[in-house]
């Protein structure tokens, strides 16, 4: 992040200098650097790694200071389970210590059109791999919700307990689904 003062890197990876070596280790922390020097060895020792960037993108916010995206758990070509992600830091991942937004909430605002519109988005995306049963979107709005993108697809990412699903949480759906498609198959 870059503006007309200073640069900051914002990050889970916590950098660790020890007897003249340089290590980097996987945080539940989000990090903030500051420093120009430990932004060039960060990103030095991150692209050892095989690193992997993605552009920042500016997201919507629903709560006062907290921005949001979206996961959306898309089983056997459907959008089920959806939970928003809101946080302080441009890093939304709930393990990261973040929290689960008012989902309702952006139903309401984006009305009903609207939010079908995004669970078809998310199906196509998760389209692009007809052979995954189950795909985790993560879907960005813009300020205003002017425009909606894809962000990522994760092989995983449906630990979602308590969101539902027609009273089902992700694993039961998941399960359910899967015996229902067997079913099918069998008779």
């Amino acid at each position: 992040h870059q503006n007309s003062r200073r640069i900051e890197a914002i990050t889970s990876t916590e950098l660790v200098k020890q007897d003249g070596q340089t290590r980097l280790y996987n945080s539940l922390k989000v990090r903030r650097y500051a420093d120009l020097k430990e932004i060039r060895t960060l990103i030095d020792e991150l692209c050892r790694e095989r690193v992997h960037v993605e552009r920042w993108m500016p997201k919507a916010a629903l709560s006062h200071g907290r921005t949001f995206d979206l996961r959306v758990v898309v089983l056997d070509g459907q959008a089920r389970h959806t939970v928003v992600r809101e946080s302080r830091s441009p890093l939304t991942n709930l393990h990261l210590g973040n929290r689960r937004g008012d989902g309702e909430r952006l139903q309401e605002l984006l009305g009903p059109e609207r939010w079908r519109a995004l669970m078809e988005v998310c199906e196509q995306a998760a389209g692009v791999y007809p052979e995954s049963f189950q795909v985790g979107v993560d879907l960005l709005l813009t300020p205003g919700f002017r425009q909606a993108l894809i962000l990522e697809l994760n092989a995983f990412g449906d630990l979602l307990p308590g969101i539902l699903w027609e009273g089902e949480e992700t694993y039961q759906s998941e399960i359910n689904s899967l015996v229902t498609d067997y079913a099918g198959r069998k008779g």
